[in-house]
Formats: structure tokens, C-alpha cells, sequence
């Protein structure tokens, strides 16, 4: 659902004061097995999965070999025996066909590894108050486990739960990987603590443009490359001197010459939303392609592509929406402070 009960707007602020819960089950969660599953893993992503630690993950994309982004992904290397990935719902397709299909080249060839789909439910829980709220049903300490790192734990009584600081709203949170038996027990237990609300998706898309973060298949897809949207920060440096992930010859290209267009932040007061973009001073083509009014800055906000030349944030643009041109002006992201936790 777009929400519950509760309106877009109060959602969404309740998520940055206090506390929500977002049911992303629909996201696919992959265990990759096997004594080869990181030559596996990086065979297909640009990141550098081999420097993991042991309950440490990285937000890594899979590419093609033209350089496009064919999905980002939460890679997590586990404390137990095997890799665990999060995919995009709208991907989960596309993204188990090439898994399986990459699993069978190098299992025809000798290598040891095997991949299981999770059935498990998978909860959001995020905002301010998610670690007080979430302390009171574990047992381990969650002032030790650092934002991208990854515990496996009972939660409220339920066993075998997979906490992961992470999440797609910009504040602290976790993701709960559960087992879908009890993931109804899992959700009322701590929409039972007056604090916690259940938020639905369109608070979900506000908060994360508020983070500045991509949503995939809007501001990056098949035809941009992690040069052109600004993700050239997961490539590990080990991963762009092997040059060994698909599509690196083109990145890599683009890094030495500069893409022609990059990903840019845009508020306006006059405007919102998924519009084409033209500029008249000075005239530069470009694309909106995510866009929405921000609750906690109380103007429009976005992001899309400009020509690389007139990427400054300073710069003055004008938007035109079914007709009608609005000054807008590129902007730094996050558009609002992210509050990730790193442990002391």
C-alpha cells in the first residue's frame, strides 16, 4: 500500500522523529554458497566483495557489459557460510535468471557454487528511536553493530532473525530478514510499542529522494553507467585495477575522460515531479527522473541528468512541466543529513 490509516505527509515526518515499519517482502533474498561464491559474486557486481569482514555488507551494482546498471544490490558477506544478497522487487526477475545463469558457466567448469532463494519475510524498521525500540527485544547490543553490518539473532522471541543496519530512508534503521511463519508475530510485536507506525511506499519514495538515494529503473537502469549516476564509490579500488567486472572497459573509460551527463540534485519552489527538464540559461537538455515535494524542507525536490558542463551546484536551470517553465537550481544531496550509526 501507498500508506496506512495515517496521510503521505504525516508518515513520512513521523519516520524522521520517531519510528516506522515498512514491509519490503516483495525485495529477493539470495544465499550464495560455496568455496567460490565470492569469485562468483564479483564475476557479476563492481564491488570489492573479498575485503568484506566477517557480518559486513556494501551496496554494489550489477552491470552489463556496455557498462549499464542492471541493478543495485545489498551484498552482505555472513558470519556463517555463505553470502547474502538483497535485490530489487521489480528486478528480482532479471536479476535470478543472470544469477543462475552465471552459477551454471562456473559449476560447468569445476567451481563450488550453489545458490538458494529465501522465503523469508524481510521488515524495515527505521527512524530515530528504531535502536530503543528495537533493544528491547534482543539480547545483543545494538550500540556494537555498525551501520552496513549484518547480525543473525532472535528478535522479540523469534529465532534465526537477520538484523542488518541498513535501510532506504537516510535515518538509522534495520532490515529483518524473518522467517515468513512468523513475520505477522514479528511486525505486531513492535507495532505494539505506541512509537513505531507502519508506513507504506510513498513515504518510503519521499524519504529516500530526501536521501538522495536511486530508485532503480528512475534514476538508474540499463542505459546509465555508475560514472553518469555518481556511484563510482562502489567500485572497489582492487575491482578498477583487475578491470575484471562487466562492462569495465566503458566505465573505466568514462572515469579517465569524464561522462557527458551526470546525476544531479534540483530544488525548486515552483514545480514537482517526473517532467522532462530543458533549460533556458543557459539552454542544457537533461532529465528529471524522480521528483516529489519534500515534507521536511517544505519546497519541490529531484534528481536527474544534466550535460556534465553544467553539473556546478549553483547552477541555475529552468524546468518546464506541461508547459510551463519554473526556475530551479541544482542542489548537493542528501537534500536532508543522513543520520547513518557508526559504532565507536
Amino acid at each position: 500500500p501507498l500508506h496506512y490509516g495515517q496521510g503521505h505527509l504525516q508518515s513520512h515526518l513521523h519516520t524522521r522523529r520517531h519510528c516506522s515499519l515498512f514491509d519490503v517482502s516483495h525485495m529477493l533474498q539470495t544465499l550464495v554458497y560455496g568455496r567460490d561464491r565470492i569469485r562468483f559474486m564479483e564475476s557479476l557486481v563492481v564491488g570489492d566483495i573479498a575485503e568484506l569482514k566477517p557480518g559486513q555488507g556494501t551496496l554494489t551494482l550489477l552491470t552489463n557489459e556496455k557498462g549499464g546498471i542492471t541493478d543495485d544490490l545489498i551484498v552482505t558477506n555472513t558470519s556463517e557460510d555463505h553470502l547474502y544478497v538483497v535485490s530489487n522487487a521489480a528486478c528480482a526477475d532479471k536479476d535470478l535468471a543472470i544469477l543462475r545463469d552465471r552459477a551454471a558457466q562456473l559449476q560447468a567448469t569445476g567451481s563450488d557454487v550453489h545458490l538458494e532463494v529465501s522465503d523469508n519475510a524481510l521488515l524495515a524498521l527505521q527512524g530515530p528511536s528504531m535502536a530503543r525500540v528495537l533493544q528491547a527485544g534482543l539480547s545483543d547490543d545494538l550500540a556494537k553493530l555498525s551501520f552496513m553490518n549484518s547480525i543473525t539473532t532472535t528478535v522479540f522471541g523469534v529465532p534465526g532473525c537477520r538484523v542488518t543496519r541498513c535501510g532506504y530512508t537516510g535515518e538509522d534503521g534495520v532490515e529483518i530478514s524473518v522467517p515468513a511463519a512468523r513475520a505477522v508475530e514479528l511486525a505486531e510485536q513492535l507495532l505494539g510499542v505506541p512509537d513505531v507506525w507502519l508506513a507504506g511506499l510513498a513515504a518510503r519514495d519521499s524519504l529516500r529522494l530526501e536521501a538522495g538515494l536511486c530508485l532503480y529503473g528512475n534514476d538508474i537502469d540499463e542505459t546509465v553507467t555508475p560514472a553518469e549516476a555518481g556511484l563510482m564509490w562502489t567500485l572497489g579500488k582492487r575491482r578498477r585495477v583487475a578491470m575484471d567486472f562487466p562492462g569495465a572497459a566503458v566505465i573505466m573509460a568514462q572515469v579517465k575522460e569524464k561522462p557527458r551527463r551526470r546525476r544531479v540534485g534540483l530544488t525548486s519552489h515552483g514545480w514537482a515531479g517526473q517532467n522532462p527538464l530543458t533549460s533556458l540559461y543557459p539552454h542544457i537538455p537533461g532529465t528529471v527522473t524522480s521528483g516529489c515535494p519534500s515534507p521536511c524542507l517544505g519546497k519541490n525536490i529531484a534528481m536527474g541528468y544534466v550535460e556534465a558542463a553544467h553539473s556546478r551546484a549553483g547552477t541555475e536551470l529552468t524546468v518546464e512541466v506541461r508547459k510551463k517553465q519554473h526556475p530551479a537550481v541544482i542542489t548537493k544531496m542528501p537534500f536532508v543529513p543522513t543520520q547513518y550509526y557508526m559504532a565507536k
